[in-house]
Parts: C-alpha cells; structure tokens; sequence
C-alpha cells in the first residue's frame, strides 16, 4: 500500500463468499469508474442509495429532494481486495470526502459523501478510519462523510451503468471521471488490474 496515506486501524476481515460496499462520493460515473480499476473488484453498479423506491430514478434524484445520494455498490474478493483498502481509494482519490453535499460543480444532497454499512463491522471499520483520517491532517478541513446504514440499493438505469468506459470522450468523463483514474494509476498501482495498468 502507499506508505503516505494511512490504512484502516483495523480492517473487515476476509470471507470466502464475495463482500459488498456501498459508497457514496458525488457523480456516481466517476466513483465507478475508479473502482473498475482495482483487482478484486468483481462488479461495480451504480445506483441511488438513501431513499424509497418510488423515487429511486434519475430525474427524481437529481431534483435532491428524494434523500438518495447517487451511489456505487462494489462487489469484492476481500481475500485479494479489502473493505478498508477500497476506503483509502474511496477517501484519498474517488472523491473529496470534506465537501459538504457536493463535489466540484455537483451540488445537492445526493452528491454527498456516504458510507452506506450494511452491518456493525463496516460501520466500525469506517468511523475508527475517518478519527484516524481527520488526526492526520491529511487533510485540510475536516471530513464531512456520513455513516448511514444501508436499507436498499436501487440500481441506476442501463445507460448509467460503466458510463466512462463507454463514453470515454463525453466532456464531463475526460475532464472529472479520467483525471481520477489517472491519480489511481499513479498511486496505487499495485491495486490495478492488469488490464488498467495499460
């Protein structure tokens, strides 16, 4: 792991069966298509997360009065992948974990940052790393990421699914999405799927 950017005190221990995390940091095309990158991911979906199903669609979401956050949920081999090692990604490169329901130029609630646990060991392993994060310093202003328990992910529409590996070129991808992906690439490489490495 990087040695400049501390790991979890204590991670979620490994299973033999597939783990999932959901996560919560803005525009959901650009925290899936960081998470594509990693070995041990096995699917990533992006989706709403936070709200009902009645209002679990795009347009309803983006008027930001539904309580959905856009979302990803990452399907994982924790025996090649941790929950705590997608947390560094999640809080050193997916997004900005100090903004306060926004991210750049997205502003609403549900461009906020959220840690969706779906039981005690995630939302331990969460808040012991925002303490440690916030002790550091590392960064400037404090971390405004909420802890909120996981009650239904909604999977987003088709076209929304591997949306910046399908439009590689659309401006809001080449100028927010791939800039991540590049500051993974030259972070965490030994993270990368072969095929990212490229």
């Amino acid at each position: 792991m990087n040695t400049t950017i501390p790991d979890p005190p204590f991670d979620v221990p490994s299973t033999p069966a597939p783990q999932s995390l959901v996560l919560a940091g803005g525009c959901f095309w650009c925290v899936e298509a960081v998470y594509r990158q990693l070995r041990g991911v096995q699917d990533v979906v992006s989706g709403y997360a936070g709200g009902s199903a009645d209002t679990a669609n795009y347009r309803a979401v983006c008027t930001g009065r539904t309580g959905h956050a856009e979302a990803v949920k990452i399907t994982f081999d924790s025996s090649v992948i941790t929950a705590g090692q997608l947390l560094k990604i999640f809080f050193t490169v997916a997004h900005d974990p100090t903004e306060l329901n926004q991210q750049g130029n997205d502003v609403g609630t549900q461009y906020r940052s959220a840690i969706f646990y779906s039981d005690q060991q995630q939302h331990d392993v969460a808040a012991a790393y925002i303490q440690k994060l916030d002790a550091t310093g590392l960064f400037s202003d404090a971390i405004v990421t909420t802890l909120e328990p996981l009650e239904k992910f909604y999977p987003a529409e088709e076209y929304h699914q591997d949306y910046a590996a399908i439009n590689p070129q659309q401006p809001y991808i080449a100028c927010v999405a791939l800039p991540k992906v590049e500051i993974l690439r030259a972070t965490f490489p030994e993270l990368l799927k072969a095929s990212a490495t490229g």
